[in-house]
């Protein structure tokens, strides 16, 4: 093998280490849009922009904390984004895999929403409207994306006044020390005001204890929900037990939060879908007889929903599948468009752990 060969297969190495490099902080900061959102353009309108909600970051995901980085340090945006069409917001909560009940019940909540406003330009009357949110299930199923949605849904509607959302979870509320967890709570509030307040695994703020700091961030927030009630909505997530006990711990928690919406886990031919979805975002194809394959990994390795985490470990499987791609494609003299765009048999085998069965094409 000549000195070319080897430049062109560190070529090949690099090339896909830094696709997986790439594709892994996307998922990472924008999981939502990568499994939920719609496919990515055909090649040829790659350089297109991309329509509301589609590829690009919507406003919220700008204004979220990264999934990676410290929870509670975004800042919402100095000028909010102009309010999106309800019909095209329905149109990609439509678009997301799975999601059965809660699509109905986010549909539910625009009909009383917009009801709502309606009665208030008609001098109606109209009833206290609380939009706080507990959503609940296990990881994976979708909670954050939804949360995101909802915020801009709030803010085509008229309800919030920019619809950004902020992430954040007890790290981001609670400090060590005395009277540092007001300000720092405070803070994350201030940087939620005209859109959501997401507080992921909301049911840490109150298991440290009678001496633990985060009842002090859990009065901080219930202040912050009267206080703003008219720009404000506060979502809570987490694990359906745990997100029970913990609202029904506080009166003023069960008096502010009285709407649930449970995500339940994707079943096997939905996390096949999401699989094939994130195909069609990172410009892969699957081989012939690599799909079946995929679902036979999906269901050796989801024997757990919560430890295997839904979309994300579907996420966690394509990535390893296109590590064992990277490898397939170092060992080869030369490679085509179509080679750097086929998932095999062979590849996803690999991943397993396991050879390519007899008389299964590769290609």
């Amino acid at each position: 093998m000549d000195r070319r060969q080897v430049s062109k297969k560190d070529e090949i190495i690099l090339q896909q280490l830094e696709v997986i490099r790439t594709m892994t902080e996307n998922n990472l900061s924008r999981m939502g849009t990568d499994f939920w959102g719609t496919p990515a353009a055909p090649a040829g309108e790659m350089d297109k922009p991309a329509a509301p909600g589609a590829d690009a970051p919507s406003q919220s995901e700008k204004t979220a904390a990264p999934a990676g980085g410290s929870p509670g340090t975004a800042q919402a945006a100095e000028t909010p984004p102009p309010p999106e069409r309800i019909e095209d917001l329905q149109a990609e909560l439509e678009g997301y895999i799975g999601l059965g009940s809660v699509k109905r019940e986010v549909k539910n909540l625009i009909n009383l929403v917009t009801v709502h406003k309606l009665r208030q330009e008609q001098g109606l009357p109209t009833a206290d409207l609380s939009l706080h949110i507990v959503f609940s299930g296990n990881p994976g199923t979708g909670k954050t994306t939804i949360a995101r949605l909802m915020a801009r849904i709030y803010h085509s509607l008229g309800i919030l006044s920019k619809g950004q959302l902020v992430e954040v979870d007890r790290s981001g509320l609670v400090a060590g020390y005395v009277g540092q967890t007001a300000l720092k709570t405070k803070k994350a509030v201030d940087s939620a005001l005209g859109g959501v307040l997401f507080i992921d695994e909301a049911y840490a703020l109150n298991s440290g204890g009678g001496n633990d700091f985060g009842q002090e961030a859990i009065d901080t927030i219930l202040k912050a929900m009267e206080d703003h009630r008219d720009d404000l909505v506060v979502i809570a997530a987490g694990y359906d037990d745990l997100m029970d006990r913990f609202i029904h711990s506080n009166p003023g928690l069960e008096s502010r939060f009285n709407r649930f919406l449970h995500f339940e886990d994707y079943t096997p031919e939905e996390m096949l879908k999401i699989f094939e979805r994130q195909c069609q975002k990172g410009c892969y194809t699957l081989a012939p007889g690599a799909a079946e394959l995929v679902r036979d990994f999906i269901a050796e390795e989801n024997q757990d929903p919560m430890s295997f985490g839904n979309a994300r470990g579907v996420r966690n499987l394509f990535e390893r599948i296109l590590v064992n791609q990277a490898g397939r494609l170092a060992a080869q003299e030369q490679v085509t468009r179509e080679d750097l765009m086929a998932i095999t048999p062979a590849d996803v085998q690999a991943a397993r752990g396991r050879e390519t069965p007899a008389g299964t094409p590769e290609q």
